[in-house]
């Protein structure tokens, strides 16, 4: 596991090109199976109080919560890919059922570095991520419910089939959130999605590399974005995504700072690649530079940096990932992992 880090510098610049460029060669499409099904109708997670963990119950699930937490970064949904980083319907359909299948639960950004991880024993957590608030991530059908094949439709069709996958995502948008241009429509959209559970950030306001501009564009950047996602609905964004996982040249600009009169500050910051990462509980978790995993398959630079290769990677090293002892007060461990955690990030804390 100490290898892990070190690929991290590496594989971001190698996103920031591929971002960059946009002018990627096509693998061929590789999910070739769709399911036809109308999401249901959205129905809120059980509100019971979970049982309290204790070593015995933390040893049955084999619980640690000190272990690695996939974060998922996607881009556009198309039925034919155009960029190396698009995904299919089929393909996000396929990732997530075999999270679903693999005991996964989906939880937001905001949860993570919050440390409100809250999912049933012996399930791990994985946080969704969808960059730039492309039209396929989200739009209404005649009913009032998401469009299917977007990845909002996607993601309940799921949930319907497998109903322990809680039916979550963190939307990280720009100016035009979703494709959507018109006032009235855009806060229709962010409210449907916060009364249903999901996250909508900040991006900045018109995806520039952010190392290329000076400390006070960078902070514009945000703080537009910021004031347009407070007149359509959104409260004040928790997390921050760099667009191209590309940091400005002072990094302390991406987290904190002001323009115009207007401050803004993020609980964390996440870049584009190229590892899952550690948990918040742990004393070499940084807030302000989470790593996060590109959605693909193995070919190319992906052999090593995407999430098919990673949850490979988790499936054959299960001790290694973050699994729940299903109590959020708690912070269950193996003894020997007790002395990575950190104190200030986990106070209650079970050993087993």
């Amino acid at each position: 596991m100490r290898k892990l880090a070190r690929i991290t510098a590496i594989a971001n610049v190698v996103v920031v090109v591929i971002g960059l460029a946009a002018l990627v060669l096509l693998p061929r499409d590789d999910g070739r199976s769709q399911v036809e099904a109308k999401p249901r109708t959205p129905s809120p997670a059980p509100s019971g109080a979970p049982p309290k963990a204790t070593p015995e119950s933390a040893k049955k699930v084999k619980a640690n919560e000190a272990g690695l937490v996939p974060v998922i970064m996607y881009h556009r949904i198309l039925p034919k890919r155009r960029a190396s980083i698009d995904r299919t319907p089929a393909q996000l359909r396929k990732e997530l059922e075999r999270l679903a299948k693999s005991g996964y639960v989906p939880i937001t950004a905001a949860e993570l570095v919050a440390r409100k991880i809250d999912i049933p024993a012996g399930a791990h957590p994985v946080v969704l991520t969808f960059d730039d608030g492309h039209p396929s991530h989200f739009a209404m059908d005649g009913n009032g419910m998401p469009k299917n094949d977007t990845a909002v439709g996607i993601i309940y069709e799921v949930a319907a089939k497998y109903p322990n996958f809680r039916p979550t995502a963190t939307f990280w948008v720009n100016r035009d959130p979703f494709g959507i241009r018109d006032r009235k429509r855009q806060r229709q959209a962010v409210k449907w999605l916060l009364d249903h559970g999901f996250e909508v950030a900040n991006h900045t306001y018109s995806h520039p590399d952010l190392r290329r501009l000076s400390g006070k564009r960078v902070s514009e950047q945000i703080v537009r974005q910021e004031r347009l996602l407070k007149k359509i609905g959104a409260p004040a964004s928790t997390t921050f995504a760099l667009p191209y996982g590309s940091r400005p040249r002072k990094p302390s600009r991406a987290r904190e700072g002001k323009w115009d009169g207007t401050k803004y500050h993020f609980g964390g910051v996440f870049l584009a690649g190229a590892e899952p990462t550690v948990s918040p509980y742990a004393k070499r978790f940084a807030p302000y530079a989470i790593p996060r995993i590109q959605s693909n398959g193995k070919r190319g630079e992906c052999r090593r940096w995407c999430s098919t290769y990673w949850l490979d990677w988790l499936d054959k090293h299960p001790r290694e990932r973050y699994t729940s002892d299903g109590d959020p007060t708690s912070v269950s461990v193996p003894r020997k992992l007790r002395s990575t955690l950190s104190p200030a990030r986990a106070k209650s804390v079970i050993t087993y």
